[in-house]
């Protein structure tokens, strides 16, 4: 199999048909039969599932990952990349915000420098100020925390080899966040400017923008953990200072210490401990709870199409 195009959907049936004539006529020309079109199914409300399930009666190289319920876009598309079987694999959103032609330049650019990825980066983020703004600060935060660096304003489009697909397989978080894990999963990897169209309304609400920044955080990094310590050691510093001036002022002035200082004080550096230790403790629970859930990130109730397994 030379090509395998996957995308996920979630309200894609006004784009469906569109998206599966443009892909088809991208994969034919460029891998003759030799290639597949993998829909995974993320718990569409709309009618995208029958949608494609037609299509994969129809068209023989369409192959349709129904999955369980919704489980997100970045598990949806993870378990898609898990179902393909192409040499390079093509992955974008099927809404055609992202145009499947852009496997052209991507493919160009992919065999004149010898990578195994080129994705994609917006050249001007589309969105009102706000969802701009927002994303600015997500990836300042992300590459100040997380200890590798992020490129901004990625799309998901994305040219991969067979040998970065299998080395991102590995991968075997649960609570994933894909954006991160291309990146450390390394390889040569190109970025090729692209111009993002505004077909939809975004399915991603404030709430699951919110999510998905804490996620992403959490995922890569351990700064969090650390921080709480931090601040229960400064909070305690600032509660000793505290004391010592209440200690100078009733040894040095002479003044009485009302109790309501020295119960003020206690509470702080009490509570200041139990911050730290709750923050030492948790860096290692963090690491442990990461690791023992061993739940599947996504279940498949059917595949239609050839490609099933």
């Amino acid at each position: 199999m030379k090509l395998s195009i996957v995308t996920t959907l979630y309200e894609s049936a006004a784009y469906l048909e569109e998206f599966h004539r443009r892909a088809s006529v991208v994969a034919a020309h460029h891998a003759g039969d030799s290639y597949e079109l993998v829909l995974v199914n993320d718990g569409s409300p709309d009618d995208s599932l029958e949608r494609a399930v037609a299509l994969s009666r129809s068209d023989p190289h369409v192959v349709v990952v129904d999955l369980s319920r919704n489980f997100g876009h970045h598990k949806a598309m993870m378990t898609g990349l898990a179902y393909a079987r192409g040499e390079r694999v093509y992955l974008l959103d099927s809404d055609l915000e992202e145009e499947p032609e852009w496997f052209d330049v991507f493919l160009a650019r992919l065999e004149e420098e010898h990578c195994d990825v080129v994705y994609g980066v917006q050249r001007s983020r589309k969105g009102g100020r706000f969802e701009r703004w927002s994303g600015r600060l997500f990836y300042r935060l992300m590459n100040a925390i997380s200890g590798f660096e992020m490129p901004a304003d990625m799309v998901t489009a994305r040219l991969m080899t067979r040998r970065y697909v299998d080395a991102l397989l590995r991968h075997e978080e649960r609570e994933l966040d894909i954006g991160g894990l291309w990146v450390i999963t390394g390889f040569a990897q190109r970025a090729c400017l692209v111009d993002k169209h505004d077909t939809s309304a975004t399915t991603y609400s404030l709430g699951r923008r919110m999510a998905l920044v804490v996620n992403s955080v959490t995922s890569f990094s351990s700064v969090p953990l650390i921080a709480t310590f931090y601040i229960g050691l400064a909070i305690f510093a600032i509660a000793a200072l505290f004391a010592a001036g209440i200690v100078l002022q009733w040894a040095l002035l002479d003044r009485p210490v009302s109790g309501w200082a020295s119960l003020i004080v206690s509470i702080w550096m009490i509570g200041a401990m139990i911050i730290s230790f709750i923050g030492v403790l948790g860096i290692y629970l963090g690491k442990v709870f990461a690791e023992v859930k061993q739940r599947p990130y996504t279940i498949v109730r059917e595949v239609h199409g050839r490609g099933s397994h």
